[in-house]
C-alpha cells in the first residue's frame, strides 16, 4: 500500500502563472495535493512560449519549461473576462483549501477575485500573492520580472567582473527561491487553519525575498560602512579561489582555500612545488596581495589534469574543489542518478523527458511525480463535469460565451 503524502486531500485553485507561483504550488501537487491550473487561452502562460526541445519552436503545449513547472496538475482554461468565466472561478474558489495569484498588484481585483472577495465566498480561505514588491507600497505597482528583481536586490552590482559591465545571476533568480519562502508559509498557514478554523492572506513581495540573500552585506555596510562591489570569482578571505582552466575543451574546476590547513594540504596535492614556499604566499594576506601571479600558477598545475581529477584529488585532501558541470555532465551525475533527481515523463509533444524531483527527501511522505504539465484546458471537461459539478448545458453555454476553450486565442499560437 502507498503511503500517504503530507498534502493529499488538499485543494488548490492556482492562479499563478510564469514561474514564481507555479513552482510553489508544483511542490504541493508534487506531495498529494489537487492544484488545479488556471490559464486564460488569450493569455496562457509566457512559460509556453519559453522554448521547446528537439531543435524546433515551441507550440502553446510544447514547452518543456512549462511542463517541468507544472507536473501533477490539471489544467483548464478560464477567460476571467467573461461573466460566466467569472462564475466558474467562483465555484473554483468556493473548492478550493488554497487560492494563489502571482500578478501585478490589482489585476486579480478586477475579476473579483482578491483576497477580500475570495473570502466572502469562502471565509476560511487560505490566499497568498506572490509579486514583484508586494501588494503596497509606492513602488507596489511597477512591472518586472525575476531579472530586474534580482538588480532591485543587488545581486547586479555584485556579481561580474570588477571591471566589466553588471552581469547578475543568470536566469530570473527571484523566482526560483521566492517558491519555497511561498510553500513554507503555506503549511504554517494549514497548520494555523487546523487549529483556529480561520483562513489567512499572505503577500510576498519577491523583492524582499532576494534581498534576505543579501543581509551579509547590508550588514557589513550598516556595521563598517563598507559597499560590496563586483569581484569576480575572488572571495575577501580565501586564496586561491576561483575557476581554474582544466586538461580539455572549456574545463574547469573551482578550488577554495580558505585556511592554512587547506594551503598546506593543496601544496601537498600539487606536489610542494617551490614557488609554495616563497613569501609572496607564505600568509592568508600574503595570498590575497598577490593573488594574480597565484592564480597563474595554480592555473599551471591543473591544466595539466582533468577537472574530475582534480577535485578529487583536492578533496581526498579536504580541499574544497568542485567540477564546473555542463548540462550533459549534469545529466550523468552519479550523486544525481543515485539520489533520483530527474524523473522520467511521458509528454504529449516532446515524448519521453527528464522532470525535476524536489531538492528534499520526506520519507514518510515522499512525492510522486504522475503526469507531465497539461496542455492547455486538457482537463477542462473532468474539472468543470466531475469536480465542480457544471451540468453539460453549463458547459456548453461556456464554451458559446468563449470563456472555455482548448485552443489558444492569441496570435501566432499553434
Amino acid at each position: 500500500m502507498e503511503k500517504k503524502q503530507v498534502f493529499e486531500g488538499v485543494k488548490v485553485a492556482d492562479f499563478t502563472w510564469s514561474i514564481a507561483g507555479p513552482m510553489a504550488t508544483r511542490e504541493l501537487a508534487e506531495h498529494g495535493a489537487t492544484v488545479i491550473r488556471v490559464e486564460s487561452h488569450k493569455y496562457p502562460c509566457p512559460m509556453r512560449r519559453a522554448g521547446s526541445m528537439l531543435g524546433r519552436s515551441a507550440s502553446i503545449n510544447g514547452s518543456f519549461v512549462f511542463a517541468n513547472f507544472n507536473t501533477n496538475k490539471l489544467g483548464i482554461s478560464l477567460d476571467l473576462s467573461k461573466p460566466k468565466g467569472q462564475e466558474a472561478a467562483r465555484r473554483l474558489v468556493k473548492w478550493a483549501d488554497i487560492v494563489g495569484e502571482s500578478f501585478g498588484p490589482g489585476v486579480i481585483a478586477r475579476f473579483g477575485l482578491d483576497y477580500e472577495s475570495v473570502r466572502k465566498i469562502k471565509p476560511d480561505i487560505i490566499y497568498f500573492s506572490t509579486s514583484l514588491q508586494g501588494q503596497y507600497g509606492p513602488h507596489s505597482r511597477y512591472q518586472a520580472w525575476g531579472w530586474q528583481a534580482a538588480s532591485l536586490a543587488g545581486f547586479y552590482e555584485t556579481v561580474g567582473w570588477p571591471d566589466r559591465l553588471p552581469t547578475g545571476i543568470p536566469g530570473a533568480y527571484t523566482d526560483q527561491i521566492a517558491p519555497y519562502y511561498t510553500v513554507c508559509a503555506l503549511i504554517a498557514a494549514l497548520d494555523y487553519r487546523r487549529r483556529t478554523g480561520k483562513g489567512m492572506y499572505l503577500d510576498q513581495a519577491q523583492f524582499e525575498v532576494g534581498v534576505t540573500f543579501a543581509e551579509p552585506s547590508l550588514l557589513d555596510y550598516g556595521v563598517n560602512g563598507r559597499i560590496l562591489k563586483r569581484r569576480g570569482n575572488r572571495d575577501p578571505y580565501a586564496a586561491p579561489h576561483g575557476s581554474y582552466r582544466c586538461q580539455g575543451d572549456d574545463s574547469w574546476c573551482a578550488i577554495a582555500v580558505a585556511t592554512d590547513n587547506d594551503w598546506e594540504a593543496f601544496c601537498e596535492v600539487i606536489g610542494n612545488p617551490a614557488w609554495t614556499r616563497d613569501q609572496r604566499f607564505a600568509s592568508p594576506a600574503a595570498r590575497k596581495e598577490n593573488e594574480n601571479q597565484l592564480d597563474r600558477l595554480v592555473e599551471e598545475w591543473t591544466v595539466r589534469h582533468s577537472a574530475p581529477d582534480v577535485m578529487r584529488m583536492m578533496q581526498e585532501r579536504g580541499v574544497p574543489a568542485g567540477v564546473v558541470q555542463k548540462n550533459e555532465d549534469l545529466f550523468n551525475d552519479p550523486q544525481l542518478r543515485h539520489r533520483d533527481s530527474h524523473e522520467r515523463l511521458n509528454h504529449p509533444e516532446l515524448g519521453t523527458v527528464l522532470h525535476q524531483r524536489p531538492a528534499y527527501r520526506l520519507s514518510r511522505t515522499p512525492c510522486r511525480l504522475t503526469s507531465t504539465g497539461p496542455n492547455l484546458g486538457e482537463h477542462n471537461e473532468y474539472v468543470f463535469k466531475e469536480i465542480l459539478g457544471f451540468s453539460d448545458d453549463e458547459i456548453a453555454d461556456m464554451l458559446i460565451e468563449g470563456a472555455i476553450t482548448t485552443e489558444a486565442d492569441m496570435p501566432g499560437a499553434r
